[in-house]
């Protein structure tokens, strides 16, 4: 059994499976029943959630709480569906997410090591959910076990519960189905790249059924330690399992549990050398964006388990109660290799100048643990009042976090360290401000829209979120927030086809689950989002079209990890993020895919930081970066994905992902001399660049091979920048992958 999978774990999952062999052993017995008095199990019809997506289309969304086409939301969606990135050869979702415009990666150090990602230039690692429930511990996520991945752009603290500014990313788990079908897969490429899947599902009975997802993936990259030759790596593995009884009746109850394991050698790039990505000589040895500082030695372990009791209760059509109980038990542990822009790699990883190394390169290690109790419960449903259609929904959440976080041991008496995940420094005064803390979060929280005449709808919004939280810490050691959250719209739906919108919502976050701590309580993150959209279907409703105008502003904005920066949690006062969005997806003709974006950003600092210090004196930032653009956020970001399928089972495709150029920079210095030059505003800055890929596949109804080639012309590129400006990490080099696929 996974050493994740603990005991508490267990227990948990029998207890909810309960419940769903009761009901399926109910189900059994209708069905007996009904043999006898002529009496059918009552099945409803064919639902949103039942319908397949278009290809690369979506036509389901639970983003808004309830199912609906993305079609029918007032707001900003990008869904990137199965089809999707199973042509693209996707595994992690930071891959994923390369299809969403206006989305760019966070290079990982400290405390947010894991997917870390900005949307429409603010944080969003505290805005990851699974199935709708936080999902925000840090780790790397895998897509072998999701249908689909929604983002919704923009402030959504109504729907979500605290949060950033830039929106949310949910992920949709793989359910068990009332059909046989079994998938596998295996893979081959180049950087020691192989990957196996298999997706198994098994009708049980007519409301019963089973679904297990498995993989196991490993990918080295182009990037060496010419010192000893070792490579950054990815190696991980999950199994995901789902049990639904009374599938399509009344009474729904699915019991999900997944396990992920990563055994990976983290990658933390190279540095900067006059603004721009090192490429020099150092002692005779040549550093340039293929030298990694790491070697085998370093390691990011992680054994992620979350188990979740999905349980639906219909009363009709159009109302029904939907509760989720989940238990997450995340367990890392990590130690990485900075860069230097000083010296060169060296065999041993050893830090000090005489070693080869210096003072600028640094070991990095954590051990953590975070575990989640998450209850959540929605009632929707639709009614005539007043001469008017209302769509209701209402929901309380709970939510207890407990964290603890410190350093690991150096083991070694030698100049080269020694780590080992399972020990652990002893908390000390030095760290203890850091090292626990223990939360809970209560929420309450209403939406109605109402269709007040013909093809007008006007929806609105309140959600009270509650916080209570301690830590071991003198500065802070209790903390208590209560904020409201609003959403609101009105929308136009002349024809099915066609939905023009403008809405208006917020969210806050007082970021303290993150350790985001002051000495002196300071106000909560909070934001505002003004949209203006539209949405078109062309092509009997096979090709969407969708653009949106915004305007973000976000208050008090939160440092990502306060361990790094000492005193200074607060980023900037105030920011603010304009764009423009444009996004075309599904079906061009019967044969013809295509997914596609642009967005254009304009990110700035609008007031600069105010800290207070431990010793009580406020802090400014240098008031110069008032007005300058927002660090790791490209002004461009373009998506381009399409595929042709010809007759007798070809199908060929390609596409590009490209980035203008984003800065890496602190905003909370009070003195930026070394950020203008004759006056001009010149922070470390990653080059834009533009990722060629390509596929090409024979798929028949039982078997398919395809290739996919990934940055097909071989470009150097930097796709994740850490936002301080000290490195960035560059992409993989072409890769050249071979895919089998059986289905039986």
């Amino acid at each position: 059994m996974p050493s994740g999978f603990n005991k508490k774990t267990m227990t948990l999952a029998l207890l909810m499976a309960l419940p769903a062999i009761a009901i399926a052993a109910d189900e059994e017995k209708k069905t007996a029943d009904a043999t006898q008095t002529m009496t059918e199990v009552k099945v409803k019809t064919q639902r949103i959630q039942d319908a397949p997506n278009k290809g690369y289309q979506a036509t389901k969304t639970r983003v808004g709480k309830t199912y609906q086409d993305p079609q029918d939301v007032p707001q900003a969606v990008t869904t990137l569906t199965r089809e999707l990135l199973h042509d693209q050869q996707v595994g992690s979702l930071r891959e994923a997410l390369r299809n969403v415009v206006g989305l760019s990666v966070n290079a990982a150090e400290g405390g947010r090591a894991g997917d870390n990602f900005n949307l429409r230039g603010f944080y969003t690692f505290g805005d990851i959910y699974l199935d709708n429930m936080r999902d925000t511990a840090q780790y790397n996520r895998e897509t072998f076990n999701l249908e689909q991945v929604d983002v919704l752009r923009g402030s959504a603290a109504m729907l979500f519960g605290r949060g950033q500014a830039g929106g949310v990313i949910n992920q949709v788990t793989k359910m068990a189905e009332l059909n046989d079908k079994n998938t596998v897969t295996g893979s081959l490429g180049n950087y020691d790249y192989h990957q196996a899947t298999g997706d198994f599902n098994k009708k049980l009975t007519d409301t019963a059924a089973i679904r297990v997802n498995v993989m196991d993936r490993h990918e080295e990259t182009y990037r060496k330690n010419p010192a000893n030759g070792d490579h950054p790596e990815i190696d991980r593995q999950g199994i995901a399992v789902s049990f639904g009884a009374g599938i399509g009746t009344e009474n729904e109850l699915f019991l999900n549990h997944v396990y992920l394991r990563t055994r990976d050698v983290p990658d933390f790039g190279i540095s900067f050398v006059n603004k721009r990505p090192i490429n020099t000589t150092i002692a005779g040895n040549k550093v340039d964006d293929s030298s990694f500082y790491g070697g085998s030695q370093n390691f990011d372990n992680s054994d992620t388990n979350i188990t979740t009791g999905i349980f639906t209760h219909k009363f009709d059509d159009d109302t029904q109660l939907r509760t989720q109980l989940r238990h997450a038990d995340y367990e890392r542990a990590y130690w990485a290799k900075t860069p230097s822009a000083a010296f060169a790699p060296n065999a041993t990883l050893a830090g000090g100048a005489g070693l080869g190394l210096g003072g600028g390169n640094n070991d990095v290690t954590r051990t953590q643990h975070y575990e989640t109790y998450n209850l959540q419960s929605d009632f929707s449903t639709k009614l005539t009042l007043a001469g008017m259609t209302h769509s209701v929904l209402t929901g309380v959440e709970y939510l207890h976090e407990h964290s603890y976080r410190n350093s690991l041991r150096n083991l070694s008496t030698s100049a080269a360290p020694e780590f080992s995940e399972d020990e652990e420094t002893a908390i000390t005064p030095a760290n203890t401000q850091y090292a626990r803390f223990s939360a809970n979060n209560y929420a309450v929280y209403a939406q109605d829209s109402v269709e007040f005449m013909p093809h007008w709808t006007a929806l609105v919004g309140i959600r009270r979120d509650e916080m209570k939280a301690d830590y071991t810490t003198s500065a802070a050691p209790h903390l208590d927030y209560g904020q409201n959250s609003y959403r609101s719209g009105l929308s136009w739906q002349p024809t099915t086809d066609q939905h023009y919108y403008i809405t208006y919502s917020n969210s806050f976050s007082p970021t303290a689950d993150l350790y985001q701590l002051t000495t002196v309580k300071q106000p909560p993150e909070r934001s505002r989002t003004l949209e203006i959209g539209s949405k078109w279907l062309f092509m009997d409703g096979d090709l969407a079209l969708r653009t949106a105008i915004f305007t973000t502003t976000k208050d008090w904005e939160r440092n990502t990890d306060l361990i790094a920066f000492g005193n200074n949690s607060i980023l900037t006062k105030r920011r603010r993020t304009n764009g423009l969005e444009v996004e075309l997806t599904g079906k061009v003709t019967e044969h013809w895919d295509v997914f596609a974006g642009i967005a254009l950003l304009d990110a700035k600092i609008i007031n600069a930081a105010e800290n207070i210090s431990t010793a009580g004196v406020q802090t400014n930032a240098d008031t110069r970066l008032d007005g300058q653009r927002a660090r790791n956020t490209p002004r461009t970001t373009f998506n381009l994905w399409t595929t042709y399928d010809w007759s007798n089972g070809w199908k060929i495709g390609g596409g590009v992902e490209a980035k203008a150029d984003r800065y890496g920079y602190s905003p909370t210095t009070t003195n930026a001399s070394t950020l203008f030059v004759n006056g001009t505003f010149k922070p470390n800055t990653a080059p834009g660049y533009a990722r060629v890929d390509a596929m090409v596949a024979y798929e028949q109804p039982k078997w398919a091979v395809r290739l996919n080639i990934k940055n097909l012309l071989d470009k150097a590129y930097y796709d994740a920048i850490y936002d301080n400006g000290a490195f960035l990490t560059p992409g993989n080099r072409r890769q050249a992958i071979v895919t089998t696929e059986y289905k039986f």
